[in-house]
């Protein structure tokens, strides 16, 4: 009887388990296939939004930029204790003027992003401690945290005692 319930507990758990790798998906799928049925002077808003979605980013300058990100992760071997490890990353940049058609389509796979240089410089805040800019700021934040100006009043009591 013990045999026949360790061989069923033993069934209930290899038959749970899964041999094929847990993959997590972020973003639209298929997007290299998907961009190429974008045609530039030719595709509006509304054919992209209709092809690949919303866009997982909308930034505005000149003209608007959209950028659409699909990502994979599956979960490494057993010697890496099993961490996430990124197989696809792929980014599509699309450039869509005031008129609402595309102007510009730029796609990046994972191969591409690792040749682009990132800068290691720093920019510095532009006011220091004691410049007017900062002072002046001070000044409003103290007067929009004590608009009565009942915080100073009650130290100055309590000074006098």
């Amino acid at each position: 009887m013990k045999k026949i319930l360790y061989i069923i507990f033993l069934f209930f758990v290899v038959s749970n388990c899964s041999f094929e790798p847990v993959v997590k998906h972020h973003g639209v799928p298929y997007l290299e296939k998907k961009q190429n049925s974008l045609i530039i002077n030719k595709s509006n808003k509304n054919d992209i939004k209709n092809i690949l979605g919303s866009p997982s980013t909308v930034s505005k300058f000149d003209n608007d930029v959209w950028i659409y990100i699909e990502r994979k992760q599956t979960q490494s071997r057993l010697r890496n204790l099993g961490r996430m490890k990124i197989y696809k990353n792929d980014v599509l940049v699309l450039e869509i003027d005031k008129y609402g058609i595309l102007k510009n389509k730029e796609f990046y796979n994972q191969d591409d992003m690792e040749s682009i240089k990132i800068v290691e410089s720093t920019t510095n805040a532009g006011f220091q401690k004691n410049s007017f800019i900062y002072n002046f700021l001070s000044s409003m934040r103290q007067k929009m945290n004590d608009p009565l100006g009942t915080r100073a009043k009650k130290r100055k009591e309590i000074s006098q005692r």
